[in-house]
C-alpha cells in the first residue's frame, strides 16, 4: 500500500483543503519531485512551502513514521537531504542522521482510488482494466502505446549494446550472435547463442566463399554433423567430418558442443537445430545478414531478401525482422547517435502486420485495435513489464482506471 501512497503524492491527488504537518504548520506542495525507483529518498528535488518558507529537497514516504527507523534511515547520510516525511500514519517523530527533527505530514489515500486499486489487485482477469479500454480516448491509447514501444526497444538496445561491448565493440560479431540466437526460436535460443560465441568469425571469413566448408565448420562446432548424416546420407556427412577435422586442426579449434546441448524434443522438424545452422551458414556465405547489409536495407522487402534462405518461410523472416533486426538497428542507432536509424527501425515495425498470439487476442477482445507489429510489440511490453507484475500504478491505462470516482467491478469473463 506504500506504493499507492507514492502514487497519490506523485500525481498530486491531494485533499481539497490545506495540508498540515504534525506540528500544525501549513504545507503547500508546489512540485512533488522526481520519483526515485532506486536507493535513496523516494522523491528527488521536490519543492514544498512550509509555513510560508519555500524548501527544495527530497521527500521520503512510509505507511508509518516508525518505518523511518525500521528501514535504517536515521543512520544513512543520504537521508540528511530529506525536507519532508509523508506518512499514512504518524506514530512518532523522526530525526535525520544529523539529529534534525523532520516535519511530517499525514496523507490520506482517496477512498475511490484505494477501492479501485484493491479491485485491480484482486482480479485474475487479463487485462485487469479491460472494462475501461473501450472508453479511453484514442489519443491517450496511441500515446501510451508509442511510449511502450520505445521503452521496449530501449530495453533491448541496452542488452545488445552490452553484448557488443563484451565483444570489444564488434557490432558485426554482435549481429551474428544475436541473429543466431533468434534462429533458436525459443527452445534453442540459449544453445544457439553459446554456439555463435564459439564460432571464430575471423577464421570462417577466410573460407566464406565455400559454402560446404562453412557448413562443415558450423555443424562441427555444434556437434551436429551426425544429424546431417541421418538426413543426407553417410557419404556427404563423412566429407563434412573430414572437412571439419581439417579446419579444426588448421585453426586450433577445441571448443565444440555436443548433440546433448541441443533440444530436439518439442521442436518441429523444420526448427531442428542442424537445419537452422545450415540456414545460418547460407546467410553467412552470402554475406547478406551483416550489420553493414542491414543498415543498407530501407524496406521490409529489402530485409526479406537479406534473410531469404532455403527452408525459411516469409512468416519466420518477419519474426526475425521484428525480434532481431529492428532491435539491432535501434541499438546501433543509439550507439552511433544516429536518430535516423532509430526512426527507420520504428517505421519497419509500423510497416509489418501485427503478430498473432494469445496476448494480442486478449487485448483485441477488449476493443483495442492491434494493426501493426509496432502495436503488438507495445502490448507485449505492457503485459510483461506492467500487467504480469501488477504494476498498474505505473501504467497509463491503470491511471485512467484508478481516477474513476466509482468502483469498477471486474467480474471474470466467461
Amino acid at each position: 500500500m506504500e506504493r499507492l501512497l507514492h502514487y497519490v503524492w506523485k500525481h498530486k491527488l491531494l485533499p481539497l483543503g490545506p495540508l498540515y504537518t504534525s506540528e500544525g504548520v501549513e504545507v503547500e506542495v508546489i512540485d512533488p519531485g522526481l520519483h526515485n525507483h532506486d536507493q535513496g529518498p523516494d522523491f528527488f528535488n521536490a519543492k514544498i512551502r512550509l509555513g510560508g518558507t519555500l524548501w527544495a529537497g527530497n521527500v521520503e514516504m512510509h505507511l508509518r513514521s516508525s518505518d523511518w527507523y525500521r528501514h535504517g534511515h536515521d543512520s544513512d547520510p543520504s537521508y540528511n537531504s530529506v525536507i519532508l516525511h509523508v506518512v499514512g500514519e504518524a506514530d512518532g517523530e523522526v530525526r535525520t542522521p544529523e539529529g534534525k527533527v523532520l516535519p511530517q505530514v499525514r496523507l490520506d489515500i482517496p477512498e475511490h482510488i484505494r477501492t479501485n486499486y484493491e479491485v485491480l489487485c484482486r482480479t485474475e482477469d487479463y487485462p485487469r482494466c479491460h472494462r475501461i479500454i473501450p472508453s479511453l480516448p484514442l489519443l491517450k491509447v496511441h500515446q501510451w502505446m508509442d511510449a511502450l514501444l520505445v521503452e521496449r526497444l530501449k530495453e533491448r538496445s541496452e542488452r545488445l549494446t552490452a553484448l557488443a561491448e563484451r565483444l570489444g565493440g564488434d557490432w558485426e560479431r554482435a549481429t551474428f550472435v544475436t541473429l543466431s540466437r533468434s534462429f533458436g526460436f525459443g527452445l534453442n535460443g540459449d544453445a544457439f547463442e553459446r554456439w555463435a560465441m564459439r564460432v571464430p568469425l575471423s577464421a570462417a571469413g577466410k573460407h566464406r566463399d565455400d559454402l560446404f566448408q562453412i557448413e562443415s565448420l558450423f555443424l562441427g562446432l555444434a556437434g551436429l554433423i551426425g544429424e546431417v548424416e541421418k538426413q543426407r546420407g553417410g557419404s556427404e556427412a563423412r566429407f563434412h567430418r573430414q572437412e571439419f577435422e581439417f579446419l579444426k586442426h588448421k585453426f586450433g579449434l577445441t571448443d565444440a558442443m555436443q548433440r546433448a546441448d541441443w533440444c530436439f524434443m518439442r521442436t518441429r522438424p523444420r526448427n531442428f537445430p542442424h537445419l537452422r545452422i545450415l540456414q545460418i551458414a547460407e546467410l553467412y556465405h552470402g554475406g547478406k545478414a551483416q550489420m553493414s547489409k542491414l543498415l543498407e536495407a530501407e524496406t521490409i522487402g529489402d530485409l526479406q531478401e537479406c534473410l531469404k534462405v532455403k527452408g525459411m518461410t516469409a512468416a519466420s523472416r518477419r519474426l526475425l525482422i521484428i525480434n532481431t533486426v529492428v532491435p539491432l538497428l535501434f541499438a546501433y542507432g543509439k550507439h552511433s547517435s544516429n536518430e535516423d536509424i532509430c526512426q527507420r527501425a520504428i517505421r519497419l515495425l509500423e510497416a509489418l502486420p501485427a503478430e498473432n498470439n494469445h496476448i494480442l487476442r486478449q487485448w483485441e477482445t477488449c476493443g483495442l485495435k492491434v494493426a501493426t507489429a509496432a502495436d503488438s510489440q507495445a502490448l507485449i511490453q505492457l503485459k510483461r513489464q506492467y500487467c504480469d507484475r501488477t504494476d498498474c500504478l505505473r501504467c497509463r491505462f491503470g491511471y485512467e482506471y484508478l481516477q474513476g470516482e466509482k468502483k469498477h467491478p471486474l467480474p471474470r469473463r466467461q
